[in-house]
């Protein structure tokens, strides 16, 4: 395997990463904002 075969690999690696770590943070926010919205009136 080439030296540019591995950056590109690690970069999509990289990507992945992001990206599942953006949806958990946002998916976390929206849970948190519905717990906070189901709690307000109390």
């Amino acid at each position: 395997m080439s030296e540019s075969e591995r950056w590109k690999e690690r970069g999509v690696l990289l990507r992945v990463f992001v990206h599942v770590y953006a949806t958990h943070l946002f998916a976390g926010f929206v849970m948190l904002l519905f717990y906070v919205g189901g709690h307000a009136g109390r």
